[in-house]
C-alpha cells in the first residue's frame, strides 16, 4: 500500500512539532521540579520550626541546663513560666502577666501548647489548629516582651530592636504559611491524616 504525504503540510512543520512537544515537555518538567523544591522547602521549615518547639518543651521539662537550669526542670519542681512572666518589665499587661507568673494552669497551658504544637508540626498533622494554638502564643509572648517599648518600667533601655517584626512574628508567619501550603504531605504524615473521617468531615483540622 502506498503512503502518500499531505501536500499541505510541510517538512518544517513535523519539526515545528517535535520541537513544540519537546519544548511543553521541558516546561512541564521545570514545574514539577520548583514544585518539588518549594515542597522540601516547606517541609524542612516545618521540621525546624516543629523542633524548635519540641525543645522548649523537653528543656523546660528536663532542664538541660541550657534555656532552663539543671535542676530546675518542670519534673524536679521549677515553673516553666515564673522566670518569664515574672520578668516581664514593659507593655499594657505588665501586671497581668506578673500576676500570672508560676500558676499551674498557666504551667499546663504553656507545656501542653508547646508539646502539641512540636508534635504537630514534626509529624505533619493537625497543622491548621498548630498554626492558630502556635499564634495564639506568640502573640502572648509578642506582648510580654512588648517590642514597640523603647524603656522598660523603671526607666532603662529596651534595648528592642524593632518595634513590630521581631522572631515571635516571624514563628506565626511560618505557621501559618506551613499550614495554609498543606507542608505535612511532603516528609510527613498530613495525607494520611487528611484521610481519617474526622479530619474529611472537620477541614480544620487538616
Amino acid at each position: 500500500m502506498a503512503v502518500h504525504e499531505d501536500p499541505h503540510r510541510s517538512p518544517g512543520s513535523h519539526l515545528f512539532y517535535r520541537r513544540n512537544r519537546t519544548g511543553s515537555a521541558i516546561a512541564v518538567s521545570a514545574r514539577t521540579d520548583t514544585h518539588a523544591a518549594g515542597a522540601h522547602a516547606l517541609a524542612s521549615l516545618r521540621l525546624l520550626t516543629g523542633f524548635v518547639f519540641l525543645w522548649a518543651f523537653l528543656d523546660k521539662t528536663f532542664g538541660f541546663g541550657y534555656a532552663t537550669a539543671s535542676g530546675k526542670g518542670w519534673i524536679e519542681g521549677g515553673s516553666p513560666t515564673r522566670g518569664f512572666l515574672g520578668s516581664v518589665a514593659a507593655g499594657p499587661m505588665e501586671s497581668t502577666f506578673h500576676s500570672w507568673a508560676g500558676d499551674a494552669w498557666a504551667d499546663w497551658l504553656f507545656m501542653l501548647g508547646l508539646l502539641g504544637i512540636g508534635v504537630a508540626l514534626v509529624a505533619g498533622v493537625a497543622l491548621r489548629p498548630a498554626a492558630v494554638a502556635g499564634t495564639a502564643m506568640m502573640a502572648s509572648m509578642w506582648i510580654a516582651e512588648w517590642p514597640p517599648a523603647k524603656h522598660l518600667s523603671d526607666g532603662s533601655p529596651s534595648m528592642s530592636t524593632n518595634p513590630f517584626a521581631d522572631y515571635h512574628v516571624i514563628y506565626a508567619v511560618t505557621l501559618i504559611a506551613v499550614a495554609a501550603a498543606g507542608a505535612g504531605a511532603t516528609w510527613g504524615l498530613g495525607r494520611l491524616w487528611a484521610r481519617l473521617p474526622v479530619v474529611r468531615d472537620h477541614t480544620w483540622l487538616r
